[in-house]
């Protein structure tokens, strides 16, 4: 069965992102990619549409909330209609609060959190007018264990996460709302770090236990492929391995 929706994902150069707008296309999605750097974004949908998909892009910094006006519009105008957001986007400069990595913390906050209230800012109006649509967060497990170095990006992500359950339940019954919370992925996570510390540690976490990006995708495409009156509030998704 085809997926046919329009779906636009931010952070979508690379990692879950990436993953995720590759498999959604071969189902059938039309995927509009947002995320900062814009070689990364024509590679993936120049591979999405080689592969007989459809795809468009625009460079986007969720901290600017016009960037994720233009992304929803850009989807508007090319396919006439947007099905789901998924805030994808997201920074990890994780590091102990002794550390006073203050302008790490502002980082975190702004693409984390404000990222993703700009893109429900963007695209709630569409799904308004439409009488349906679907957001789909991105959090973390980080959130859900809380260890040290990770206080502020957990925090962030429980922010989302609290965000998520309010939209949920003012949304109505036509606006399905799902966080997803990925553990121990191989992503480029790790290169936002500049506490080297914190960073060799996740690194070497990575290499032991991490499970592929197209885990957290096939997550993602469960919660978007079902019937309109079925809502997944919430999938977490971990290698086996990790505590």
């Amino acid at each position: 069965m085809s997926l046919e929706k329009v779906v636009a994902i931010t952070g979508a150069g690379s990692g879950i992102g990436r993953a995720s707008a590759r498999l959604l296309a071969t189902r059938g999605a039309k995927l509009v990619l947002g995320g900062r750097r814009d070689a990364h974004l024509a590679a993936v949908a120049a591979e999405i549409e080689s592969a007989g998909g459809t795809a468009t892009y625009r460079q986007t910094d969720v901290t600017r909330r016009a960037d994720l006006d233009a992304l929803v519009k850009l989807a508007c105008d090319r396919y006439g209609r947007l099905d789901v957001l998924v805030n994808n986007a997201g920074i990890g400069p994780i590091s102990r609060f002794d550390a006073l990595k203050v302008d790490d913390w502002d980082a975190m906050i702004d693409v984390n959190i404000k990222g993703v209230l700009y893109g429900i800012a963007a695209a709630l109006p569409v799904f308004q007018q439409q009488g349906s649509g679907h957001i789909v967060n991105v959090v973390s497990t980080a959130g859900l264990r809380i260890v040290p170095t990770m206080g502020v990006y957990a925090a962030t992500k429980n922010a989302v996460r609290t965000i998520t359950e309010a939209l949920r339940q003012e949304a109505g019954p036509h606006l399905r709302v799902t966080e997803v919370s990925p553990g121990m992925i191989a992503t480029d996570f790790a290169e936002s770090m500049t506490d080297e510390t914190a960073k060799a540690a996740v690194q070497q976490r990575v290499s032991a236990i991490a499970i592929p990006p197209d885990a957290i995708a096939r997550g993602i495409a469960f919660a978007i492929e079902q019937p309109p009156e079925v809502d997944v509030g919430s999938i977490v998704i971990r290698p086996t391995a990790q505590e």
